[in-house]
């Protein structure tokens, strides 16, 4: 069975104080979701998003902090030498959340 990627899902996140919450995903293609973390522009978690609504980062470092939920995308299973994937990824699927502490 072929997977369909017409329709890019998609969901909203909001903050409350530095509590991300997600809502439903909608055109969930049922593959992982995460959020992606980052401070000051460097990535630094990508926690799962599946099985809960809402993440809190508990690192305290000043900084600004970015936000915002992904999902994998499977294309093929193509990778470099190195073991990275070549086309399938993880791309954005809600708006981006910041915050600085």
């Amino acid at each position: 069975m072929e997977q369909k990627f017409e329709v890019i899902p998609s969901a909203e996140v909001r903050l409350e104080g530095r509590r991300a919450i997600r809502g439903d995903v909608v055109n969930d293609w049922g593959l992982q979701l995460r959020w992606q973390v980052s401070r000051n522009g460097q990535v630094i978690a990508t926690p799962p998003a599946r099985a809960t609504t809402d993440y809190e980062h508990p690192d305290s470092t000043p900084g600004t902090y970015k936000l915002v939920l992904q999902q994998w995308k499977y294309v093929d299973y193509r990778k470099t030498p190195d073991g990275e994937f070549i086309n399938s990824q993880f791309v954005n699927i809600s708006n981006e959340l910041e915050y600085t502490i």
